[in-house]
């Protein structure tokens, strides 16, 4: 019969039967094994690189650097700052996250029960064999049902969540990977305001100087010291400096648009840098030579990838146990009366117990596909994931190469910028006493003004540097 009363132990001891098998269920047979980064045989095992100068502080061998400890400049913290609250790209990922996570709860749901609970009613009327009407008749009901609960017993459903809780860490992973790549992006853009504001006010300085120079020739010139090639001369140098300006003033401009794309937000004027502002603003610790690959895995795309390869495995974990039976446990259990005053006395109770099997036996090879195309994916993560490690390195490799030898370039140009200054000052005197011309000042001047404009970009080329180093390891 459809109902018996709930308290029957036998019926209570199978369905703790059926949850003891849910509960211990594990893992498919044959499920593929975890994978482990594949550091020494992907790429070398050590990182070769020369060290920063001996005032900057080791980088410690099992982590990247944080920005905090990176950027030394108080401004640039804060427009970081405001960045990380403001960026539209990192809102996006932090919303990704709260999608993967929501998919995540959903996916880990589909292990447990659901259970509904309900409460009806029916009034019907008869009528009797003389076709006069009969007594009227109320059916009161109070359920709670398990509606098509799947037993876990191969590990499917736990595949899933371990699948989903794979995916939701790799969106985490990618959403650090977004913020770090924001935060070297803002102090590039940063750094470039000030290399811009630094090459303008040079202009600037060349223009008035130019300016001096051109007065003072036309003045000799209508004195009759100096021929009209020298006055012609002057005035093509101012001009060039003119035009100098525009474009120096076009450039800051358009780093100061890039930044505020990138923060978000309006720059506050006083967290913008200053023209005088040291080269040594933005600091990042020195990378021992010899570092050990192992550094690279705390990459965000590298974190990423792995938890792929390992959602992926899940993945096939769960298409593998899809292949095996299938056991859906359906189940009611309520009280019924005809008055409300007894809807929950004694004796009222039924209860209905609807186990099911699925076995797949011919489904056109659908289920083996599915087990294939989940290893043909896993095959395309893991590979995915091997060349994840190899570009890290590479970048790594890459910046640590540039360091190598910008130390020793940037001494090679402030040494070039004193000695071309030394020369003009010469090259000065040397023309108000009457011994060389006006157009030998002027080569002088240029000579200066290229090595002072060198400089700058160089100085910029080693912030960037540091900055792209501080990207390749992972900085967080």
């Amino acid at each position: 019969m459809l109902f018996q009363h709930l308290r029957n132990p036998r019926s209570a001891a199978a369905v703790a039967a059926l949850l003891f098998l849910s509960a211990c269920a594990s893992a498919p047979p044959g499920a593929a094994p975890s994978s482990e980064p594949l550091i020494g045989s992907v790429v070398p095992a050590r990182l070769d690189g020369a060290s920063g100068s001996a005032t900057d502080e080791a980088l410690p061998d099992t982590a990247a650097t944080s920005w905090q400890h990176l950027i030394q400049d108080a401004r640039l913290r804060a427009v970081v700052s405001l960045a990380l609250a403001h960026n539209r790209d990192l809102r996006l990922a932090a919303l990704n996250i709260d999608a993967a996570r929501a998919q995540y709860r959903i996916t880990d749901a589909a292990r447990w029960p659901t259970v509904t609970a309900g409460l009806g009613g029916l009034v019907s009327r008869g009528s009797t064999a003389a076709g006069d009407s009969g007594d009227i008749s109320r059916q009161l009901t109070a359920s709670l049902a398990i509606t098509s609960w799947e037993l876990d017993l191969w590990g499917r459903l736990g595949q899933l969540k371990d699948a989903a809780l794979n995916r939701y860490l790799a969106t985490e992973a990618a959403r650090d990977g977004v913020q770090s790549a924001l935060i070297a992006e803002v102090a590039q853009a940063w750094l470039t305001v000030q290399a811009n504001q630094t090459l303008a006010e040079l202009v600037q300085q060349t223009v008035d100087s130019r300016k001096r120079s051109l007065d003072v020739t036309q003045r000799r010139y209508s004195a009759g010291a100096l021929s009209g090639l020298d006055t012609a001369a002057a005035q093509a140098a101012l001009e060039t400096a003119l035009g100098d300006r525009a474009s120096a003033q076009t450039s800051l401009t358009q780093s100061l648009n890039a930044l505020r794309l990138l923060v978000g937000a309006d720059v506050p004027t006083d967290l913008l840098p200053q023209a005088d502002a040291t080269a040594d603003s933005v600091a990042l610790a020195a990378v021992p030579g010899g570092l050990s690959s192992e550094v690279l895995l705390q990459r965000p795309d590298v974190k990423a990838d792995y938890r792929s390869v390992q959602a992926a495995l899940a993945e096939v974990g769960a298409a593998r146990a899809a292949l095996l039976p299938t056991i859906t446990l359906t189940a009611v259990t309520g009280s019924a009366s005809q008055a409300l005053t007894e809807l929950f006395s004694a004796g009222s109770g039924p209860w209905s117990l609807a186990p099911s099997l699925r076995l797949p036996l011919l489904d056109g090879g659908a289920s083996s596909a599915n087990v294939e195309v989940a290893e043909v994916n896993r095959q395309i993560e893991f590979t995915t994931y091997e060349r994840t490690v190899q570009t890290a390195f590479k970048e790594v490799a890459d910046a640590l190469a540039v360091r190598e030898h910008l130390d020793a370039r940037l001494q090679a140009q402030e040494k070039l910028v004193d000695a071309y200054q030394r020369s003009l000052l010469l090259t000065e005197r040397q023309y108000q006493a009457g011994s060389v011309n006006a157009l030998i000042v002027l080569d002088a001047q240029r000579s200066l003004y290229a090595a002072q404009q060198g400089l700058i970009g160089l100085r910029l080329t080693e912030q960037a540097n540091r900055l792209a180093l501080y990207k390749a390891l992972g900085g967080a």
